[in-house]
Parts: structure tokens; sequence; C-alpha cells
């Protein structure tokens, strides 16, 4: 016997289950609410980790998705610091680190992501940093307050974001990627051309199309021997260094969910229908591991992100309470480079053969329209150019409007 029923078990302590339960309470339902996550802090928004709380201009209370009183005035058990360590999907219990049984009625599973390691020589020297949770920023800002240099690894949004947030700390960074431009991957050749420049006038030295090839130590014998002091590339260049902040990627933490037997999906994540539907009754998945059937996108998908996390635990909580509505939220992003430049973009375009530009996107405000076979995939708007609500309607739409049909 359990020792303890709840009616809804939210699995995970990051937006999507935050979301979740408060989506719960705005449609009404009255039942009982546990979240479980092994996060030391209440959920929280991610975002901050590598801007404003970075820089000391945000506090951890500011970064709450609720505020502290908000889990007791709704009536929401909120468990941190607590990992659910199995789920028996048949019997619908889950039992707690502490080896307590819980019993539920319906269950999110959001256990999130976890970053990706770089497996080279000197990866295990002091100094090197991965950031993910509020806690590493912490570590780094304190570790770097010595350092008149920085290397930050990888050319996408944390490795852009950490270079901007640390440049206004008044360190000198680099930022090593294997694209030529940073956020390429995302945007293109030409946007991400325009990023580098912004960066770039910013102080921030890229070094494109190249890697690590390892990390190395001061010489041996001298003080702080153990640390990282350079990062060799395989192009042959050295950088020297008092720190390291590395973001190449994140890989969905689907452990607990290959454990309890939930189907797993080809993009690394848990299978999921159009409904957040796992392969077990009354089980949903939401964020980071969520690979889901788009009706927006028309196939497979796993993003990660934290909006689109938090308009998956919405979908996922209105599908328990019986609403069976496909997720048809068209992705949103947002993202800054420490006030330098407003990034918005709703998509996201996985294959385009057209970009048409907006605006001026060699000194000034501009939009980029992704276009497949004529149809719009994604929209890129930076400093309020074109119109991102636009955009969705046409993603959603899947209508061939061509280069003449997309917005001024």
């Amino acid at each position: 016997m359990a020792d303890r029923d709840t009616d809804i078990l939210l699995i995970g302590g990051g937006i999507a289950s935050a979301t979740a339960a408060a989506t719960l309470r705005e449609e009404g339902f009255d039942g009982s609410i546990l979240l479980a996550g092994r996060e030391l802090d209440p959920p929280y928004h991610r975002p901050p980790a590598s801007k404003g709380y970075l820089r000391g201009r945000e506090s951890k209370e500011d970064a709450l998705v609720h505020p502290a009183g908000w889990w007791e005035e709704q009536r929401v058990d909120l468990r941190t610091r607590t990992s659910v360590m199995a789920l028996d999907t048949a019997a619908r219990t889950a039992t707690l680190r502490s080896k307590e049984e819980i019993a539920f009625g319906h269950a999110l599973v959001a256990t999130g992501a976890m970053v990706r390691r770089l497996q080279v020589d000197g990866a295990q020297l002091d100094g090197i940093h991965y950031l993910r949770a509020l806690g590493n920023a912490d570590t780094i800002r304190t570790d770097v307050e010595d350092a008149d240099s920085v290397v930050c690894v990888g050319g996408s949004y944390i490795g852009s974001e950490v270079a901007a947030s640390l440049t206004e700390l008044g360190k000198r960074v680099t930022i090593l990627m294997q694209e030529a431009h940073p956020l390429e991957r995302q945007f293109g050749a030409r946007a991400a051309a325009r990023f580098r420049a912004i960066l770039e006038a910013h102080g921030i030295e890229i070094a494109g199309d190249d890697e690590v090839e390892r990390f190395e130590a001061a010489t041996p014998g001298v003080c702080d021997a153990g640390r990282v002091a350079r990062v060799v590339t395989k192009g042959g260049r050295t950088f020297e260094c008092g720190a390291v902040v590395c973001g190449v990627g994140a890989q969905p933490d689907v452990m607990l969910a290959r454990t309890s037997g939930l189907a797993l999906g080809d993009l690394g994540g848990v299978k999921c229908d159009s409904r957040l539907r796992t392969s077990a009754e009354r089980v949903y998945a939401a964020g980071d591991i969520c690979e889901y059937d788009s009706v927006v996108h028309g196939r497979v998908m796993r993003i990660e992100h934290e909006e689109v996390a938090a308009a998956q635990g919405a979908t996922a909580a209105r599908n328990m309470l019986g609403a069976d509505a496909p997720h048809d939220v068209v992705p949103y992003f947002f993202s800054d480079l420490s006030d330098w430049a407003a990034i918005e973009y709703v998509g996201p375009a996985l294959a385009w053969d057209e970009e048409v530009v907006r605006g001026d996107i060699d000194s000034g405000p501009f939009a980029v329209w992704y276009l497949e076979g004529g149809r719009v995939r994604g929209m890129l708007s930076v400093d309020g150019a074109g119109d991102v609500g636009a955009a969705s309607e046409l993603i959603a739409a899947g209508e061939a409007v061509g280069a003449d049909g997309v917005p001024g």
C-alpha cells in the first residue's frame, strides 16, 4: 500500500511542472497535486542563469516562476531536493528518494536535460565550468573574479549570452566554436554575421571554424598547477585563460523514463503523441525530454527551450483534465546579448531554401523570414523588426505564400 495518494504527480522541478501546476488550478482543478524535483530551489526561470543573474543584476527570488508563498496558497505539495527513483506506470506509483511511495492518478514526467560534457584531455581541470542551473552561475561568477580572460566554448545561445555577460563584468572573452559565426546553426550565415559583429564591437574575440583539442594547466610545480590555464584547438591555436565556460549542448534526462518502461523516440526523448501522452496510460511528458508528434511542424519534434517547456506543461495539464487537444502552440524563443540585441524567434525552421530579409541586417533592426518551398518555417526578429504574431500564424497555417507574401 502506498504511503500517500495524490491526484496528479509532477516529476521534475522545472518550468514545465510549475506551469502545469498553475494551469491545473487556473482550469478549476481542486484535487491534490504533488511536485517532486531534485533541484535545490523551487522552480525558476533558467535564462537569468546566463544573463541577469550571472551578472548579479537579478536575485534568485526574481528568477522564481512563482512567488515563495504561491505553492502553499495553491495547495501544491512542493518537494525540492526530492528525486523520483522509480516509476511503476502499471500500478501508477512512484518511489521517492526518501523511500516514500506515492500513488497517483495522472503523472507528468518533465525531468529536463543534462549538460553535454567535453571528453578531451584536461577536461577535469579546475576552472572549467558548465552552466545549467543558478548554482552553476554562482560558481562561475565567483570563480572568474580574479580571471582576466575567459574562453567560452560553443557559439549557441549559452556561449553567446555568457560571453556577453562576462564582458559586462569586465572580462576579456573569447568564443571558440565549430561554426564560423555565433548562432549560425540556428539562424544561418547572414544573420549570424551580424551577431558576430555585435559581439566583436563589444570586445569579444570570435574564434570560429575550430574546436577544443585539449585543456592545459599552468606549468607543473607553480601555484594553481591543477587549474586550466589555456585552451589548445584542433586548428593549432592556443588561448590563455583564467577560466572556461562550456556551452556545447544538452542531452535529455530519460533515465527514469527508460527504467520505467516508457517508449523512447529516435530523437533521444520520451515518445509522445500530439497530446503529449506517453506510451503509458495517464502519463504525459513535457519539456526537454518530450519528443512529440507536432501538428504545427508536421513531423516529430523535440525542442529544448524554456518557453516551449512551459507551453507543453500547460497542454499536458489541460489534457489530464480531459481537454484531449493537440499541442499546437508555435514555439517562441527569446534571447538577448546583454541588452546589445533583443532576439525573438518563432519556428524553429529546421530546414529552409530561402531567406527573406526585412530591415537593415547590417546595422539596424532587422527580420529574417525562413521559407521552405514557399512556406514560412521560422522568423527571426532583432530589436523589434518584423511581426512575430503574423509569422506564428503563417507557420501554423502551413500554406505557401512565397517571398511576396511575407510582411514588410
